[in-house]
């Protein structure tokens, strides 16, 4: 395949103005759900300042994740807030593909302790499940004092960093919820996982024509040899045909970045949740020509722009991208062809060359 440059959004990294900048979003409570829903900057409204501190669009889309998870178990807010604070005080709101030990995740939960396979945690929504099924099957953990819950489900080494948190998780949780509370459940309720699809107005679609044709693999296409490649390339085809809903992570539903995020939480790589922090993940690739399989490949999309990309799709191989097109498409594999005057940004979150970060973060069970 020719080279295609790409167009000067690329050039090693990224402008912080353009890419970094605070993008706030308007808020209103939907009549019928009651949950707060975003009108820009992602699912979690973008970078946002909270109790003092900025957080990014990253971990505020994470925060936005937990909240819509417990809403959605009919949990009361009490279990919202001691989620993110665990959140906070484990990876700053985060999905970490490194940590002390075997920890992963935006709770840093480890796979040796039982809390599931790498490509579970680090998906956010399985994270959460979790999370919330070790917190309900403590007996009264809604009236226990701060911290206490939090170092019971964790078993952290540093039992005093939650308390404090409690605070700033309690200011996410209000941006996020409205409306009335649900009552603490009975013992052994609330114990049933579920997805995250929060109510919001999509800003993240394609705005590429679909060719008359898309939707399957051309003749001799082969998946990656590389084993984390070929593991989040294969992930993300096999959803072809599952609906599209902004916010989603899946299994069943995903919006163009919970799909990347999920694709490569399969391979046991981290990515962050949201385009606007996928845009700057991993490293930049300069243009088209040098494309691996499972690279990020940004567009404007229908609402965003060359400086504020807003859709990704994943480059699978052999001139095929696969992504979470719009609410009437779903997931479907187009031509790198119909892409590629449209690029304004590819990022590679996993190269063959280049190690894993080292550990770090908390100790805990």
């Amino acid at each position: 395949m020719a080279a295609i440059a790409v167009t000067a959004l690329i050039v090693i990294g990224f402008p912080l103005g353009a890419i970094g900048m605070v993008v706030l979003s308007t808020q209103r409570p939907d009549e019928h759900t009651g949950m707060i829903v975003c009108s820009g900057g992602g699912p979690g409204g973008g970078t946002q300042p909270v109790d003092r501190q900025l957080l990014d669009a990253s971990s505020m889309d994470i925060a936005r994740t937990i909240v819509d998870v417990v809403r959605q178990r009919r949990l009361p807010r009490r279990a919202a807030a001691l989620a993110i604070a665990t959140g906070l005080v484990e990876s700053g709101l985060h999905n970490l593909d490194h940590g002390d030990r075997d920890s992963l995740g935006v709770f840093q939960q480890r796979p040796s302790q039982g809390w599931g396979m790498p490509a579970q945690i680090l998906n956010p929504v399985y994270a959460t499940n979790s999370f919330l099924n070790h917190l309900v099957a403590l007996t009264g953990w809604a009236t226990m004092p701060p911290g206490v819950a939090e170092q019971a489900v964790q078993r952290s080494a540093f039992p005093g960093r939650y308390a404090p948190r409690e605070q700033q998780a309690s200011d996410l949780v209000a941006k996020f919820w409205s409306g009335p509370d649900n009552p603490v459940p009975p013992s052994g309720g609330g114990l049933q996982p579920v997805s995250a699809t929060p109510s919001c107005p999509d800003h993240e679609a394609s705005n590429l024509p679909v060719s008359p044709g898309s939707g399957g693999l051309p003749p001799g296409f082969t998946y990656p040899s590389d084993a984390s490649e070929g593991a989040a390339v294969r992930f993300a085809v096999a959803q072809v045909g599952k609906r599209y809903v902004w916010g989603g992570k899946g299994p069943d539903v995903y919006d163009c970045s919970g799909l990347m995020l999920a694709a490569w939480a399969a391979a046991g790589v981290a990515v962050p949740a949201g385009t606007l922090s996928q845009v700057r993940a991993g490293h930049a690739v300069a243009d088209a020509g040098q494309l691996l399989p499972g690279d990020l490949l940004f567009i404007a999309g229908a609402l965003g722009t060359a400086a504020v990309p807003r859709h990704v799709g994943m480059y699978a191989g052999n001139g095929v991208v696969v992504d979470a097109y719009d609410e009437h498409h779903g997931v479907i594999l187009e031509a790198l062809a119909d892409w590629t005057r449209r690029i304004v940004a590819i990022r590679r979150v996993a190269d063959p060359a280049t190690p894993s970060p080292s550990p770090g973060g908390s100790q805990h069970g």
